[in-house]
């Protein structure tokens, strides 16, 4: 782990929060120690006094409200002793021991025994508050113990599970990248049948020494933060890496530590994991997700016991279980019964953050008013044929506020609409696609229908028809995730786009090498050369933005200028460009 501290304090302020309220407030110490100087400086004056007041027909001397302000005065000591622990017990004991020289000077010089019981309640205080603070500092250990229970293994002493999703919460609330990496050894099991389940413990022992070793050195060059969830499971969150590469050497980092051998009780032990990890916010957008996609990678490294490769990231086709697959299914069924399924739109802007348009991008929420990852329904909405109602689900409902929002303002701007590769194939999709145009009032220069590379592949000549027909409709094309097939050039001379999207993993890598950056500019020099405008994918810093500018691209979408919003905000942000 590298020496942040700043970091550093981030992870433990999470894990403090989890059982510690904390002292209360400084300006509340502060407001005591007022207190107690006014009530001592008013029992000296009510002391000394030969006043009376009128209280109910009644002459009462000032003296006599001496035990009032004594008492206000002991009662702001044991607060301060109680509250503030050990600054509090030192700052009263201060404060009463400095009371003693005038006291002592009162009796003995100014022969004045009326002091002598304020020596003996000052020292019966001492002797409370002492007892009270030693009973707290007692208390205060034993719930530290339990916080160091609550958060840590026993075995291993490292952080736990519970831990690890306080910290990977906290991650997410933030919204900064970060990747979560669950690990889990091959055959352990077998060292428990063999040698007993001590010499199993003392190798999760070692496992762990490793593990944090590892984090704390600062080899990997990010932040990470290292978890025992439960037998032979372990995890890391690993932040600060400038791209999947640092990221996937951080990962081979540790499996090289793990992979050395081990000698526990004479015996030499050769270990093996499997390592699957996930990214937020790119492969899931909460929590529980995070943690089911980073299993899920991890197990299919399991199941297909490879010598060579153990390290998997998480793609969505991982999440094919069939209970999962079938629930989500159900759920989706009911979501386009129900006309659930909703749109976000996220924004799209030239290089000098004038507003191009927005993306619509399909969501939809569970049963119990969470969000369903689209990287989890989306493959199962493909896979059971129903991709086609999600795709005019999304379509109708974002040109008709599209269509309001044109009619409202007046804006040049353009709706851009994914539309399956399945759906696009389809012989009524056109009269479709014309009817919602029609009924919504969009106009169809204004509408822009993305595409996949993978068409250019699977149907080319079919492809370029229907193509054909939504350009001769006035519709723009753009073709998504550019640079990920294997499509020529001359298909892509053919296709009458108007623009390229350049997929969001060649933005991640552009600027960790001269060769990564020239890739990048040729796509947009191809684009440019066949007269498309070209968008990049997933710009979420201003070292990319910069890159992108110098290097010629036209358009960018991402965190950095804006993240997917809801109708609403999509229509401040309209207006908002508009003035």
């Amino acid at each position: 782990m590298r020496k942040d501290k700043n970091k550093e304090k981030n992870i433990d302020k999470t894990l403090s929060r989890l059982s510690s309220n904390g002292n209360a407030p400084t300006y509340f110490f502060a407001l005591l120690l007022l207190l107690f100087f006014l009530a001592i400086r008013l029992l000296t004056i009510v002391s000394r006094s030969d006043a009376a007041f009128g209280f109910a027909d009644m002459k009462v001397p000032m003296s006599t409200l001496t035990g009032v302000f004594s008492s206000v005065s002991h009662m702001c000591i044991f607060c301060i002793v109680v509250l503030y622990g050990k600054v509090g017990y030192f700052t009263s004991l201060g404060l009463l021991l400095l009371q003693f020289p005038m006291q002592l000077n009162n009796i003995f010089v100014n022969h004045s025994p009326s002091t002598i019981p304020g020596v003996f309640l000052n020292l019966m205080t001492i002797v409370v508050m002492t007892l009270l603070y030693r009973n707290n500092v007692r208390i205060n250990k034993y719930q530290e113990r339990l916080r160091n229970q609550a958060v840590t293994d026993t075995l291993t002493r490292l952080p736990n599970r519970f831990a690890c999703t306080e910290l990977v919460n906290d991650l997410v609330k933030r919204g900064g990248k970060f990747a979560l990496v669950s690990i889990d050894f091959n055959n352990f099991k077998s060292i428990n049948d063999t040698f007993g389940h001590e010499m199993g413990n003392d190798v999760l022992r070692e496992i762990a020494r490793r593990l944090r070793t590892a984090a704390d050195s600062g080899s990997t060059g990010t932040h990470d933060f290292v978890t025992r969830q439960g037998g032979d499971e372990f995890s890391l969150v690993i932040r600060d890496y400038s791209s999947e590469d640092q990221l996937l050497d951080s990962i081979r980092f540790y499996e090289k530590e793990l992979a050395r051998p081990m000698s526990i009780t004479d015996c030499e032990l050769y270990m093996t994991a499997s390592f699957g990890y996930t990214e937020f916010p790119t492969d899931a957008d909460n929590t529980d997700m995070l943690f089911t996609c980073a299993d899920a990678a991890m197990y299919e490294v399991k199941r297909t016991n490879s010598s060579t490769n153990r390290i998997r990231r998480f793609t969505p086709d991982l999440m094919n279980n069939t209970e999962r697959t079938l629930d989500i299914e159900c759920k989706l069924r009911l979501a386009l019964e129900n006309e659930t399924v909703f749109f976000n739109l996220q924004p799209q802007f030239d290089m000098e953050h004038r507003l191009r348009g927005f993306e619509a991008l399909a969501r939809m929420k569970d049963t119990d008013g969470s969000m369903i990852s689209p990287g989890e329904f989306i493959p199962v909405a493909e896979k059971v044929g129903l991709i086609d109602k999600v795709d005019i689900c999304v379509l109708k409902n974002s040109a008709r506020f599209f269509s309001e929002i044109l009619k409202k303002t007046g804006a040049d701007i353009t709706l851009s609409v994914n539309i399956s590769v399945r759906h696009l194939m389809k012989t009524d999709f056109l009269a479709e696609l014309k009817a919602i145009i029609e009924e919504c009032g969009l106009p169809a220069s204004q509408l822009e229908i993305e595409i996949t590379e993978s068409i250019m592949i699977e149907s080319a000549d079919k492809a370029l028809q229907c193509i054909n027909d939504l350009k001769a409709m006035g519709i723009k094309i753009a073709i998504d995730d550019f640079g990920t097939g294997y499509s020529s050039l001359s298909y892509l001379n053919s296709f009458p786009a108007d623009l390229l999207k350049i997929d969001k993993s060649f933005i991640d890598k552009m600027n960790t090498g001269d060769s990564a950056k020239q890739y990048v500019a040729a796509i947009i020099s191809i684009g440019h050369i066949m007269n498309f405008g070209v968008i990049s994918e997933g710009v979420e810093d201003m070292e990319q933005l910069e890159t992108l500018r110098s290097i010629g691209c036209d358009f960018i979408q991402g965190y950095i200028w804006g993240r997917p919003l809801d109708p609403e905000a999509a229509e401040k942000l309209v207006l908002t460009q508009k003035q």
